[in-house]
């Protein structure tokens, strides 16, 4: 599976050291990084489809001061998906009203009939884009619904809402950034821990440092502002248990065997 990497603060930090830990990681994901940095009203992606730890251009960039108040990182092994750029991951898309999300995801949906119908629009063929692009698509549908009446508390609820509806029988382990607010997520155990400091929380699939790690709760979308959480969204039952067999099936579907 991916590994996921994110931070939210109410300042610049740097990231540095951090970043290196996490790309260290790529020994065992090795089909693609990615890293978005989400400051001054402005989305910098940079990826590759390539191992993290043989890219000479992420070597350079990390030999350089990165600081972020809102950043995701990735690294990615593929489960769905070819390996290329239109498969890696941040994927990013802008709504009808001009804001930029993105998104990072550690997962698979095995399941889902809502997720299919976004398969002629998306770019590469990961189930990860379309979730992305699942969750645009309903934010402009009530964006022309409610136009005025659209407030951010209504377009956090209504992302706790979509996330709940796909987690049924797949594994959801995300981050998600709207221009104003960062969406946390994640349905199985064990896999996704987070680092809070004095105004800023680091979140990783694996503690980074020895000391100072919590795991995120799981079966609840938390939204966070400038490092602070402001919002827990309804829990659900729907926790993802690894199984080898459903993941064999998933290979050969995807193999075409």
């Amino acid at each position: 599976m991916c590994e996921l990497f994110g931070v939210t603060a109410n300042r610049k930090i740097k990231i540095n050291d951090l970043l290196k830990r996490f790309f260290e990681h790529s020994k065992e994901h090795s089909d693609g990084w990615g890293l978005a940095l989400l400051d001054d009203n402005s989305v910098s992606i940079e990826k590759e489809p390539v191992r993290a730890m043989n890219s000479l251009y992420l070597k350079n960039r990390l030999t350089g001061r990165i600081e972020s108040a809102r950043g995701m990182a990735h690294i990615r092994k593929a489960t769905v998906g070819d390996i290329n750029f239109s498969n890696t991951h941040p994927f990013s898309k802008r709504d009808d009203s001009g804001r930029t999300w993105v998104l990072v995801h550690n997962g698979t949906i095995f399941e889902s009939n809502i997720l299919n119908a976004y398969h002629p629009k998306q770019h590469g063929n990961t189930d990860s884009e379309r979730i992305l692009l699942y969750i645009v698509d309903h934010v402009n549908r009530h964006y022309y619904q409610e136009m005025n009446s659209f407030d951010a508390n209504e377009r956090i609820r209504l992302v706790d809402s979509l996330i709940r509806r796909i987690v049924p029988g797949n594994k959801v382990n995300l981050m998600l950034y709207d221009g104003d607010y960062f969406y946390v997520h994640k349905n199985e155990a064990g896999t996704l821990y987070k680092s809070e400091r004095a105004g800023s929380v680091v979140f990783s699939t694996h503690p980074l440092t020895p000391e100072g790690w919590e795991e995120v709760p799981q079966n609840q979308l938390h939204v966070y502002k400038d490092g602070e959480l402001i919002f827990e969204g309804e829990k659900h039952e729907h926790t993802y248990v690894h199984d080898d067999d459903k993941m064999k099936l998933l290979y050969l579907e995807y193999a075409g065997l």
